[in-house]
């Protein structure tokens, strides 16, 4: 087998790379502030899987495309590479809607009311920062044919979601204020 891989889709990928590198810089002041204001960490032993399916990611658009000659087929790359762009600009506004209680991990403050800004004004999309990650996690490989990585990665984020979701809507419920006059939430 040989190596062949455009500069250019090498150059991307150390992009979102690094852009990576800059969520954790984030989320680790984040999860400070957090903590710092009585933070309950939820869900911590999923994390360790949901670093290994992202870097996974990066791993495989490398090693896919090079390795096996994956080709760049501009009807499919280009459309592909838009939606990368796309799915980094609404991960973006999650992380600025959401400020200081963003965090790579699920972490609460007790006593902080659920964010309804940005994205999250949208009571029909609960959590677009996962829509932004499952649209990055297949076009990006995509972007230059690497379709066993973007099936691969879409069916583990997939189940991988199904536990992080449930894990952050328990710990959405302990943000939720009680019903006024001392009523009983429906």
């Amino acid at each position: 087998m040989s190596w062949h891989l455009s500069s250019w889709y090498l150059l991307l990928l150390l992009l979102v790379g690094a852009e990576r590198v800059a969520e954790l810089v984030v989320a680790r002041r984040n999860a400070r502030w957090s903590m710092e204001r009585g933070g309950v960490l939820s869900g911590a032993g999923h994390y360790p899987w949901m670093v290994a399916l992202h870097t996974g990611l990066l791993a495989g658009c490398l090693l896919e495309a090079g390795l096996a000659d994956r080709p760049f087929v501009p009807a499919l790359g280009w459309p592909m590479l838009v939606l990368v762009v796309a799915a980094q600009g609404l991960r973006w506004w999650c992380i600025t809607a959401l400020g200081p209680q963003w965090n790579t991990q699920v972490i609460v403050v007790p006593g902080l009311s659920p964010v309804t800004r940005g994205p999250y004004r949208l009571r029909w999309l609960r959590h677009p920062n996962y829509v932004a990650v499952a649209v990055e996690g297949a076009a990006l490989p995509l972007v230059h044919g690497a379709w066993i990585t973007a099936l691969v990665f879409t069916v583990l984020n997939a189940a991988l979601m199904v536990v992080r979701i449930r894990c952050e809507e328990a710990a959405l419920a302990s943000l939720v204020p009680p019903a006024p006059s001392g009523r009983a939430r429906a």
